[in-house]
């Protein structure tokens, strides 16, 4: 064969392939004539097995000449060679250790024929997939040979190098789906061991489930052998009388009648209890429903209680702006009396009511104690309103709130956290969430033990705001129990977080609002270090550069851009207030200063700080108009400056439906793109910055102008040199 291979001609690669193959045969089967044994005739009741020869080669194939196919070989030729070639190969069965003889019946020779067969059988497919193989070769040979000729016959180099690059990205194709052929069989490998690792997991199983049924069999074995010897060696016993073993299996038989009426009494009773049981589930279920029915109807009615309450002293105050004498010394002692009562009464079944408490759950007042007896009276009724609201939103909001906070598991940047976070963050999830939310802000600066280190720093040397500190904590939330009371602990807590915060930042050191954000964040996490960081967090991540410096420079810059805001959202306000030229910016400067703590009630207050740690300053913007729009039609009633004046010094204290400015806020107002908001500030801030590099210049002009001029003194009057010469 190896001979037969080096002649073959690549020009007729396929014919040449299909010869050497029938020579090889010939050959093959030469050689079985000539060794087979003497004086041995070939069966001829054999039916002769049909073997496929290669196939033909096909015309249209390039290289290959239909007339030099090979002719196919008779049938006769094929049996005499699976004849030969049994006798030439039959040493080597070992069952047949000295080969065929004469005297071998026809029932062995037929049988080392089959086996023979099969042999062949085997050789053939192996023929097969060399032909296969060979036809690939072919095909791969003429497959270069066409790009070889292509590559010849190209004119310009360029032709060429476009071949050549064809066979490049043809490489790398193939290259790519044999690195993914190997990411397959990695892949299929690893499988097949974890395939294998749980085979052997179960055979482990297996193999001790196959020990503990042994175990069982030997014991079921042990204790077989044991009842066998048992039934045929009993115990020796003494004779019991018929008589006497008659009555015992009577009394048995009683005793067995007395237990399973027992046991069908039983069942009966069971039966009995477990309908009481289903029963009195039904009817304490229907209870629970029809107290939650009550607890609803309850708080419904105590919500309209304090709006009718609400509305009386309402109705109060008008009858003692328009009454006189008599009546207005009436009317002020009915409103005395409505100011100092307090609900008490509790229902027939022991349902205690929930009246307005002195203080809500963060240590405010929500009675402000005023001194002007108007102003008492509004803050009494907006508290009334305050507490109907929550009371009608607690089961219809509040309480699915809840749920869906307890539900929400660990915190993730998200839609749905942003949807939840401006509804409110219920009090018990406040901390936890607020310090995500912080830690989401500063991650990058907080160190370990940076906190302690300010501190220690502060008590080493006094730092120059320190006194302004002291003379702000004082008047720091005076509405504040735990910024009131002698005893509380917030007031050294806030003295520690300020200076930490002054030695923290020293371009800013303290700016007097700090106190206030401080203040809510201590109320919310109770801890130092964490209302620290808020703080921080606020101050260094969330606000823009400069806000809290000594020009103010980013805050100015805020309210030039509420003020295009407001001109947008809200243009009939904005003329109203332009007619009687009222300057907004001094009431909503200190908005963005210190986010409105000092301005919303800390029901919506919070609400607000937790949209605003999670989306920044676009939350203050939003609200700032949501308020505006919340009062609008207030605001157009009133027609004079002062009136409005006055009315908004205590407008945002009105607000009592936090649900109602949410839904202003995040939807009214909208769109409201963060880029719109960016351009503005940029105009803004040039505009500004334009404006004080002008003023600085005309304050240095005065100056040099000043100082030209020189210390002239008025004729007729002495100067402080010569008056104390004289003295």
């Amino acid at each position: 064969m190896p001979l037969a291979l080096q002649n073959i001609s690549l020009k007729h690669l396929g014919t040449e392939i299909q010869n050497t193959m029938y020579n090889i045969r010939g050959n093959r089967q030469a050689q079985g004539i000539g060794h087979g044994p003497p004086g041995e005739d070939p069966p001829g009741s054999v039916e002769p097995q049909r073997v496929e020869q290669p196939l033909p080669s096909d015309p249209g194939t390039p290289g290959k000449d239909p007339a030099d196919s090979p002719k196919p070989t008779p049938k006769s030729s094929l049996t005499a060679n699976l004849i030969q070639k049994a006798k030439r190969q039959n040493t080597t069965f070992p069952l047949f250790a000295e080969g065929l003889t004469r005297t071998r019946t026809a029932q062995e020779k037929v049988l080392a024929l089959e086996q023979q067969v099969l042999m062949l059988t085997k050789e053939l497919k192996s023929q097969k997939e060399l032909v296969r193989i060979l036809h690939k070769a072919l095909e791969a040979a003429q497959q270069e040979k066409r790009a070889s000729s292509a590559y010849l016959a190209a004119a310009e180099d360029k032709d060429r190098l476009e071949l050549v690059r064809h066979k490049v990205r043809q490489i790398a194709e193939l290259s790519r789906q044999v690195e993914a052929l190997e990411q397959e069989r990695e892949s299929l490998a690893h499988t097949a061991s974890l395939r294998e690792q749980q085979l052997q997991e179960l055979q482990r199983h297996v193999q001790l489930l196959m020990e503990k049924n042994q175990a069982k069999q030997q014991v079921i074995c042990k204790l077989s052998e044991q009842v066998t010897r048992d039934f045929m060696q009993p115990p020796s016993q003494t004779p019991v009388p018929p008589e006497v073993a008659d009555r015992d299996f009577l009394s048995q038989q009683e005793k067995m009648e007395h237990l399973k009426d027992d046991m069908e009494a039983y069942r009966t009773q069971n039966r009995f209890l477990n309908s009481e049981i289903h029963q009195v589930t039904k009817i304490w279920r229907r209870v629970a429903e029809k107290e939650k029915a009550l607890l609803m109807k309850c708080a419904y009615l105590q919500a309209k209680n304090c709006q009718v309450e609400s509305k009386y002293l309402a109705g109060l105050q008008r009858l003692q702006e328009a009454a006189e004498g008599e009546c207005a010394e009436l009317l002020r002692q009915l409103i005395q009396e409505a100011l100092q009562c307090e609900a008490r009464e509790a229902l027939a079944e022991g349902v205690e009511l929930s009246p307005v408490s002195e203080y809500d759950e963060y240590g405010f007042l929500t009675v402000p104690n005023y001194e002007m007896e108007d102003l008492k009276l509004l803050a009494k009724i907006q508290a009334l309103e305050v507490h109907s609201h929550y009371l009608l939103a607690h089961e219809a909001v509040e309480r699915p709130l809840r749920e869906r906070w307890a539900a929400l598991g660990d915190l993730a940047p998200s839609a749905e956290l942003k949807q939840l976070l401006r509804a409110g963050v219920p009090r018990e999830h406040r901390p936890r969430v607020w310090k995500w939310l912080i830690h989401l802000r500063v991650r990058h600066l907080q160190i370990p033990g940076r906190y302690q280190a300010l501190l220690s720093q502060g008590q080493v040397r006094k730092h120059p705001a320190a006194r302004q500190i002291e003379l702000d904590l004082n008047r720091t939330f005076p509405n504040n129990k735990h910024f009131t009371c002698p005893t509380s602990s917030f007031p050294d807590k806030l003295r520690r977080v300020l200076l930490a915060f002054s030695w923290q930042n020293p371009t800013i050191g303290y700016c007097q609002g700090l106190n206030r954000l401080a203040a809510i964040a201590l109320l919310v996490l109770e801890e130092e270090e964490s209302a620290f960081w808020c703080l921080v967090a606020i101050v260094e991540t969330i606000m823009p550069p400069d806000y809290y410096s000594k020009t103010l420079t980013s805050s100015q810059v805020d309210q030039r851009v509420l003020q295009d805001l407001l001109l947008e959202k809200l243009p009939r306000l904005m003329a109203h207030l332009g007619q009687h030229r009222v300057d907004l910016s001094f009431l909503t400067f200190n908005w963005f200063l210190v986010v409105f703590s000092d301005s919303l009630i800390s029901n919506i207050l919070l609400r607000v700080w937790d949209a605003f740690l999670y989306e920044g300053t676009k939350v203050i913007f939003r609200y700032a108009l949501a308020i505006f729009k919340y009062n609008e039609e207030e605001i157009l009633r009133l027609q004079d400056a002062l009136e409005i004046y006055q009315y908004l010094r205590f407008f945002t204290k009105t607000i009592c439906n936090s649900q109602k400015l949410m839904h202003i806020a995040f939807n009214d107002m909208n769109p409201f793109p963060m880029k719109q908001l960016q351009q503005l500030r940029t105009a803004h801030r040039e505009r500004l910055e334009a404006e004080l590099r002008e003023l600085e210049q005309l304050k240095a002009e005065y100056l040099e102008t000043r100082n030209s001029q020189g210390p002239a003194v008025p004729e007729g009057c002495t100067s402080e040199d010569e008056g104390e010469g004289e003295a």
